[in-house]
């Protein structure tokens, strides 16, 4: 089941987060550190009514759903007009809990939102040193268009990715 995240979930959703930056981090992706994602975050998706959660008898997955485009996205050239987009960020599922489907089913989830809510597009960006997610929204119709950079992230760049919407 996904429904919108409560503010006492938070913990929750930073254990899975940090899990699965340690387990990026065994296959050399260096995605999420001390710095990203944070509780204030999270926190703020919260109180704008953006952070959902797949549960599976307790809460194994995130993403966030959102209309705010982050200062960053500003050199990307994307393929609508900006003002009706939204954007898809930290989407996360348990590594105890992935290759099972739960991720295409978060996207899913942010898919069907965009268009019942008669959005243009949905934007996102992945870090350049993750091939699988690459692949996962490549093959979900995203097609990648420039790079950009989080100074507290990484030094290597994230690819923009956009889905036109019918």
């Amino acid at each position: 089941m996904i429904r919108t995240a409560k503010l006492q979930d938070i913990p929750h959703i930073l254990t899975i987060t940090r899990a699965c930056a340690v387990h990026m981090a065994k296959k050399g992706i260096f995605q999420w550190n001390e710095h990203y994602p944070n509780a204030e975050a999270f926190g703020k998706d919260v109180a704008r009514g953006e952070l959902f959660v797949l549960e599976d008898d307790k809460v194994i997955g995130c993403i966030t759903i959102s209309t705010l485009m982050d200062k960053e996205y500003d050199i990307v050239e994307w393929l609508t007009a900006n003002g009706n987009n939204l954007y898809v960020h930290r989407l996360a599922v348990h590594p105890s809990s992935q290759g099972k489907g739960h991720a295409q089913q978060l996207m899913g989830f942010a898919e069907a939102y965009a268009l019942e809510n008669n959005f243009t597009s949905i934007r996102l960006d992945t870090f350049s040193q993750n091939q699988r997610n690459q692949h996962f929204y490549e093959q979900r119709g995203y097609q990648r268009l420039g790079s950009i950079y989080f100074p507290m992230q990484s030094e290597h760049p994230f690819y923009c990715y956009e889905k036109v919407l019918p």
